[in-house]
């Protein structure tokens, strides 16, 4: 049994300390510098000032505002994950079928995900092009439609930013729900067509409760990915051009402690994003039920 414990404790105490220098330090040091005034003239002096940035990121106006930025984010996540969930269980349906070359199909649809996020920004960037790109050419050349300002007018990068992130991430959905599919036992389907069920009765009672206990950590995750998703929103418009008005709750973190030095403020948006994200993932997984089997 001592040397059972001793062999435990050699294989344990790595991964604690792993994950504490990297999980744990971090959050802590953060939930310290959202309690103080940490700027760049007080790098070396900040003190504890309790809850005054939480404070002010609720009730002093800036420029954009919390709020209006709050809201960007919700349709920015809502909006995104939405498309994923629909194009990803709509090509699993698909690619679950006898289809010829389904492993090649499976394969470029994949790609999206596979490729770096920082990669893909820039080329969808340079794609949303006003003059040069490839989305205005097939407006103008195939469609006869106006060419459009992707990124000079706020409502249009703030779309452009989700078209890309919606083709770079319906992949992760396509491939939990294909592996939710492929584990439905098909006897379930004989039945329901012995008993002249029709594709939409088979999907609505047989699929889609079969797959849901599946899809919805997957949804969770995606959401929590999503609303964190700094990459393509700061790539893609730049950070928030024109006006600063594509920006999400993440990407204006950054923006107040890389561009504004505002440590501590940060420090608090970014404490303030995960409780509503911790308060999110609770809610949705208890009113979705998800760990409750689905028959």
């Amino acid at each position: 049994m001592r040397q059972q414990r001793s062999f435990i404790a050699f294989l344990v105490v790595p991964s604690f300390v792993l994950l504490a220098a990297v999980v744990f330090y971090p959050f802590f040091y953060n939930v310290l510098l959202a309690f103080g005034n940490m700027n760049l003239n007080r790098i070396r002096e900040w003190e504890l000032i309790g809850i005054r940035q939480f404070v002010k990121i609720f009730t002093e106006p800036t420029e954009p505002g919390f709020y209006a930025i709050f809201g960007k984010t919700i349709i920015w996540t809502v909006a995104n994950v939405f498309f994923h969930v629909v194009i990803g269980v709509i090509l699993a349906l698909l690619l679950n079928q006898n289809l010829k070359g389904k492993a090649i199909y499976r394969t470029l649809l994949i790609l999206p995900w596979a490729i770096p996020q920082y990669i893909v920004a820039l080329t969808w960037r340079g794609m949303f092009n006003y003059e040069y790109g490839s989305i205005n050419l097939i407006l103008t050349r195939y469609l006869n439609l106006p060419a459009v300002e992707w990124l000079r007018s706020p409502t249009e990068a703030f779309i452009a930013c989700i078209l890309t992130n919606v083709w770079l991430g319906f992949p992760f959905m396509m491939v939990v729900a294909l592996g939710a599919l492929q584990s439905i036992p098909h006897e379930l389907y004989e039945a329901a067509e012995i008993d002249g069920a029709t594709w939409w009765h088979r999907l609505r009672t047989i699929t889609l409760p079969l797959i849901r206990p599946v899809m919805i950590p997957a949804i969770t995750l995606g959401t929590v990915w999503t609303f964190n998703n700094l990459n393509i929103v700061w790539l893609v418009s730049n950070g928030g051009e024109p006006s600063d008005n594509t920006h999400i709750l993440v990407s204006f973190v950054y923006k107040a402690a890389f561009n504004f030095y505002s440590f501590s403020y940060a420090a608090a948006l970014s404490l303030v994003i995960f409780l509503i994200l911790f308060a999110f993932s609770m809610f949705f997984m208890k009113q979705s039920k998800a760990t409750e089997p689905a028959y």
